[in-house]
């Protein structure tokens, strides 16, 4: 189990996905109401959107980078260049003490959210590291004979000056991350999946961590109260795994714990089967287990052993990475397809009365409902928001300028708004689907078994199954079964790199257009 292959997961149990999460839309709405009242309340209670604390971590490390320099070169321009002119041994040192600096605090153990909640001790354990530094630096141009090209003021300025900014800086972080604290952007919300005994120890182990970031909101567990009772270590139970699928639709759901010992393994599975579809990580706890790994076999939740089941997708620095690849490299496209968006309005407007914009409701990140631009090409009073009719070659609902919109894909240009200005597009993922489109007579995520888990990133413009020749009229269950496996291979293989080789591949699968009506 430690050492489960994700791909190999999602082949293996796939088939039986669906049925066993309940995955289709009947399934899926008719789960809503079912929640109980305990599981409805919390799952109805306002949520902050959670920051990553790597990435915060990453943020402090480069403004104290760029607070440390600009001191340096403050001092620097205000003393030393109006008498001594322009000196690049003083550019070279302030590079070196901002990149030493840096790697002080961090040895120094003051870049991580504990820390920075922590006034006293993060001012406390600065100071010395950023003295040390200079004592460096100092030690450095002695050996070298370099001392007598330095300032003495400039030194003690970039010193004095560079730790009252840093202790400044740190002070108002202190607050900042206490106030985020406090609206629960740098916790984790977690739930415990089984309870009874292993589901309380589970729960105490975690109540002794010190400075954690985890927050139990509840209990999943498919046993009847005889087995595992209402109430675990003070958590309600909200309800059975198939619950945890639509309160995970319903609210920010970051971890999910198994209780459960390894030999339990057949029951692990079952559930696994039910929530791999969800955009969490799955974390399996060792606590309890009399079968014991080397260290390293583990991740940890404070000094708690955990196994790693699944990742969620695209986490931390990637999200910061893609969301500005789709600002930057949208907001270009953007830019360069506003002349050909201009032509395009002109031409449905002179073809055919109505608005130029149509809007449909589509599936978008965990199945939220989100509202997608496209230019419209269908008879004002023929258009199909939900898509429950698969277009088809010669289809009468469509119009002149819009057979060959659709065919040329130029209807699709309009979702740059979503992806600029929305954010509930990327210009790269599985390309998000009308909630009533069909394969074969079958909604989506019927015809295929485990549909629900290309949701589990941001939909996208395109997406390698279109780069792929998967795009276009779906008549056949297999055409949506092929564009779901090419969308899960995306998720689990995902770079920068990648999104910008399917960017740079669509214009060229565009050209081959025959499925496309």
């Amino acid at each position: 189990m430690s050492e489960l292959d994700q791909r190999r997961f999602l082949r293996a149990t796939a088939p039986a996905a669906a049925v066993a999460a309940g995955g289709s839309v009947a399934a899926f709405r008719a789960a809503k109401p079912g929640l109980s009242p305990a599981a409805q309340r919390v799952a109805a209670q306002p949520v902050a959107p959670a920051y990553s604390p790597i990435v915060l971590a990453g943020f402090v490390r480069m403004i104290e980078f760029g607070l440390t320099a600009l001191v340096g070169l403050a001092v620097y321009f205000g003393y030393v260049f109006p008498t001594n002119g322009f000196d690049a041994y003083y550019l070279a040192a302030i590079g070196f003490i901002t990149v030493m600096a840096v790697l002080a605090f961090q040895a120094a153990d003051i870049y991580h959210v504990p820390a920075f909640r922590m006034t006293a001790t993060q001012c406390v354990r600065l100071v010395p590291a950023w003295t040390i530094v200079f004592f460096v630096a100092m030690a450095i141009a002695f050996f070298a004979k370099f001392e007598g090209m330095f300032s003495r003021v400039w030194l003690a300025g970039y010193w004095g000056g560079g730790l009252a900014v840093l202790l400044a800086f740190r002070l108002g972080l202190s607050a900042l991350v206490r106030h985020w604290t406090r609206e629960g952007r740098l916790e984790r919300r977690a739930v415990i999946v089984g309870g009874g005994d292993a589901g309380e120890a589970l729960v105490r182990s975690l109540a002794a961590q010190k400075d954690s970031d985890v927050r139990l909101i509840g209990v999943f567990d498919d046993r009847g109260e005889d087995r595992s009772p209402p109430v675990c270590g003070g958590l309600p139970k909200l309800g059975t795994v198939d619950d945890l699928v639509e309160f995970a639709r319903r609210t920010r759901v970051d971890l999910v714990l198994f209780s459960l010992p390894i030999s339990a393994e057949r029951r692990i599975l079952q559930m696994l089967k039910k929530l791999w579809v969800l955009p969490v990580d799955i974390r399996l706890s060792a606590h309890a287990n009399q079968l014991r790994f080397r260290p390293r076999a583990y991740s940890y939740i404070g000094n708690l052993p955990v196994l790693d089941v699944f990742d969620k997708p695209i986490t931390d620095w990637d999200v910061v990475m893609k969301w500005l690849f789709d600002k930057i490299v949208g907001g270009l496209l953007l830019l360069a397809a506003a002349p050909v968006m201009a032509l395009v309005a002109l031409a449905i407007k002179l073809d055919s009365p109505g608005p130029v914009l149509f809007r449909q409701k589509r599936y978008g990140f965990n199945n939220e409902l989100i509202e997608v631009f496209k230019f419209r090409s269908m008879y004002v009073d023929q258009c199909d928001a939900t898509a429950s009719k698969l277009v088809t070659k010669g289809d009468p609902r469509v119009t002149r300028v819009g057979r060959f919109i659709r065919k040329t894909s130029l209807d699709e240009l309009p979702q740059l708004f979503n992806v600029v200005f929305k954010g509930n597009l990327s210009l790269v993922g599985p390309r998000p689907h009308a909630v009533h489109a069909k394969a074969a007579d079958a909604l989506y995520d019927e015809a295929v078994d485990g549909y629900f888990a290309r949701h589990r990133v941001k939909p996208g413009i395109t997406g390698w199954a279109q780069v792929n020749g998967w795009r276009g009229e779906t008549d056949t269950q297999e055409k949506i079964q092929r564009r779901v496996e090419h969308d899960l291979y995306y998720i689990e293989n995902w770079s920068l790199l990648f999104d910008l080789y399917i960017l740079l591949k669509t214009p060229f699968a565009l050209a081959k257009s025959e499925n496309a009506y």
